[in-house]
């Protein structure tokens, strides 16, 4: 018996991605919206096991809460250089990983046609369209590409600790570079063969839409917006 996972539409996706770029990231709000600001980190916890990623929610959950933990309880009591390094690396933590995983998130569980569609209904230009479906396909063929070339270093004993290790960086970015040039052709080429970018309107056999799930999450994302609007207006 399988287990059906929750699915999210792409624009539902984009919605918290922005969201996240612009509470979390961004800091909008940051006097209002600074204690619910946790809880709001939690969602790609929820999204990730929604999609069966235990492992990276888990691992997640814990780097997020040990630096904020650390940034609520530890930091007030340092001072000095220690403690601008802690707040440095707390800063970063918090405000950048939920968004990373959000990104990450949106990319692995969003095909090509998924994405070309919810940009169709929203009525983006080619202009934007094209250069993001190219990126949506670029990144996780990068990612196996340099998972590849980590295991043909280990198994020639080019590592940290190894022979080789002088030549660790050199014998890993040079394929690396090599291989964002040639995978960048062959995606360019991919997208011409299916004709983006052409004056013809082209047709999409995705079907993607709102669901009971996209309407609670867009709730949620519409929430600090909401307290930030009833903040301005007072």
């Amino acid at each position: 018996m399988t287990v059906q996972r929750m699915k999210f539409d792409p624009r539902t996706k984009l919605l918290l991605l922005f969201t996240m770029a612009v509470f979390v990231l961004g800091g909008a709000a940051s006097d209002l919206f600074n204690d619910y600001l946790p809880m709001f980190c939690m969602i790609p916890i929820v999204l990730l096991l929604c999609c069966g990623k235990w492992k990276k929610a888990i691992v997640y959950f814990a780097i997020y809460m040990a630096s904020y933990c650390v940034y609520i309880f530890a930091l007030p009591q340092l001072s000095g250089v220690l403690g601008y390094i802690v707040l440095a690396m707390c800063g970063i933590l918090n405000r950048f990983l939920p968004g990373i995983i959000t990104g990450e998130y949106l990319m692995q569980t969003t095909t090509v046609s998924e994405f070309n569609a919810a940009m169709g209904k929203m009525h983006v230009t080619e202009k934007i369209t094209i250069p993001l479906s190219v990126m949506f396909r670029f990144f996780p063929t990068i990612a196996d590409e340099f998972s590849s070339i980590n295991d043909a270093m280990r198994m020639r004993d080019i590592r940290f600790g190894g022979k080789n290790a002088g030549k660790m960086i050199e014998y890993r970015m040079i394929p690396l570079l090599v291989c964002s040039a040639r995978i960048g052709e062959e995606l360019n080429a991919a997208a011409i063969t299916r004709g983006l970018g052409g004056d013809v309107k082209r047709t999409n056999v995705c079907q993607i839409g709102f669901h009971i799930q996209d309407y609670v999450l867009i709730l949620v994302c519409a929430v600090p917006y909401l307290i930030w609007i009833l903040s301005i207006l007072k």
